[in-house]
């Protein structure tokens, strides 16, 4: 079988959500997909689950390694992956039945390197807003027209989208290992770099909050990963010439000036991480002047 996309998932301590994600998965109207789940060192009844699904979907496949976090289990994910495409799914979101078949049928239709969905943000109150939509379909060749229409950095993940892998193999891109917002620099050197990228109204990517995702449990590293994340795409894009919508400026230059003092605060005192806090604050400087 030649297989289409490769659905990366890493798996940890999921055990409340994985069903809901692989059956979303595994129930995909394009049949023609590998579904690779990296286990990153689950103590729950995650890969139990995994193991029970693989029993009767042989598409399925299960990676144990140690935790090294979510970076390193989407790496590993990369390095097996046969897929013309690749898409990544994190194991407690879901996707539209029709999610794999319209992004690949819409990537092929114009020789695009990427094709993105729409965004959904569901919540425990039933309500399930936008967090990106799209009035049209629309090939996106122009740096600045693919940011600013899918809202980058503010939209930077990478869930909502199919990569096409010998564009990643060309680009020689990896995930940062033990940042958290790791689709950020990943995210917009790939949309940068790559030739044409399609968005598809209509399709769903289905991002759950879950309370005690790593970012919450790791909230200090989090704000701390987010501005340096930040502040990397405000260099990125002065040092490639990309002329994006002023208010993406804006929104960046308040972030870090308000978590800027929030740092401070939370660390002015934590010996152990005086390094680390005062490594990021030239950093921080240097790329906050416009």
């Amino acid at each position: 079988m030649e297989v289409k996309i490769s659905v990366i998932i890493p798996v940890y301590n999921v055990e409340k959500y994985l069903a809901r994600c692989l059956d979303s998965v595994t129930k995909q109207t394009l049949k023609d997909i590998e579904i690779i789940c990296i286990n990153d060192g689950s103590i729950d009844k995650s890969v139990s689950i995994v193991e029970q699904y693989a029993k009767k979907d042989k598409r399925i496949s299960l990676i144990n390694q140690e935790n090294k976090g979510l970076s390193a289990a989407r790496n590993t994910g990369m390095r097996v992956a046969r897929g013309k495409y690749i898409s990544f799914v994190d194991s407690d979101d879901w996707i539209d039945l029709d999610f794999l078949e319209k992004l690949y049928n819409a990537a092929e239709s114009c020789g695009a390197d990427a094709a993105c969905s729409e965004i959904r943000r569901p919540h425990v109150s039933g309500a399930a807003p936008y967090k990106l939509k799209f009035e049209k379909s629309q090939v996106l060749s122009n740096a600045a027209e693919k940011f600013k229409i899918l809202d980058l950095p503010m939209r930077c993940s990478v869930w909502n989208k199919i990569y096409l892998r010998s564009e990643l193999e060309r680009q020689g891109l990896k995930f940062i290992e033990g940042m958290l917002f790791e689709d950020i620099p990943f995210t917009i050197r790939y949309i940068f770099s790559c030739k044409k990228v399609i968005t598809v109204p209509g399709v769903v990517y289905h991002y759950w909050a879950n309370p005690k995702s790593i970012c919450r449990d790791l909230k200090d590293k989090a704000q701390i990963d987010m501005l340096k994340a930040r502040a990397d795409f405000i260099q990125f894009s002065r040092e490639n010439h990309i002329i994006c919508d002023e208010k993406v400026y804006v929104k960046s230059k308040t972030f870090y000036k308000l978590f800027g003092i929030l740092v401070l605060k939370i660390y002015k005192w934590e010996t152990i991480e005086k390094y680390y806090l005062f490594g990021l604050i030239p950093f921080f400087e240097k790329r906050i002047a416009l």
